[in-house]
């Protein structure tokens, strides 16, 4: 290798190149519509929806046990500080769905 190419930007040919393609959605780079689902690729509002149920089972679980450590040490100021996350996490629970059934570009 020489001097030049150790020293250079690796990113300096792609700001070069134009986009490959115009955009499926005007104004939107790469034409990924808004809404959950499509921005991690998934068509499926199924499949949307089950990745939102086990986010929060996922998370549900490592509230409860955050829950009962804390609730053994008699800690319980970090056990309402998991109560206000179960609370975050149900929450988004019903946005990802709400999302996931209304998916449309924006």
């Amino acid at each position: 290798m020489t001097g030049k190419e150790q020293h250079g930007d690796p990113w300096e040919e792609f700001d070069r190149l134009g986009p490959g393609v115009p955009d499926r959605v005007p104004g939107q780079p790469g034409g990924e519509p808004y809404g959950f689902g499509f921005r991690t690729g998934v068509r499926s509002a199924r499949v949307a929806v089950g990745f939102a149920v086990y986010a929060l089972a996922l998370g549900t679980v490592l509230v409860l046990t955050g829950c009962v450590v804390f609730a053994a040490r008699q800690q319980w100021l970090l056990v309402g500080l998991m109560v206000l996350i179960e609370a975050i996490f149900v929450f988004s629970f019903t946005r990802l769905v709400a999302q996931a059934r209304n998916r449309h570009a924006r």
